[in-house]
């Protein structure tokens, strides 16, 4: 049962949040053999001054040898 969270710097519209939920869903389901009713997305909106405290710091750099897509920014 695949739960996903998505942190995303605030300003999406829920119809882009949607779409992206949905994206997730298709790749989890196609990738892990599971149904689409096992899978469920949550998207957390984070301010760009509380990018690094609430998500690098310990989300990122904090867990790198669980990161299976490194972002290609360097934290600022």
């Amino acid at each position: 049962m695949p739960h996903v969270v998505v942190k995303l710097l605030s300003g999406r519209s829920d119809e882009q949040k949607r779409r992206i939920a949905d994206e997730i869903v298709r790749a989890v389901v196609k990738t892990a053999a599971c149904g689409e009713d096992a899978v469920s997305v949550a998207i957390e909106d984070v301010e760009p001054g509380d990018w690094d405290a609430k998500v690098f710091d310990p989300e990122i750099a904090g867990r790198v040898a669980t990161l299976y897509r490194k972002p290609g920014y360097k934290q600022v």
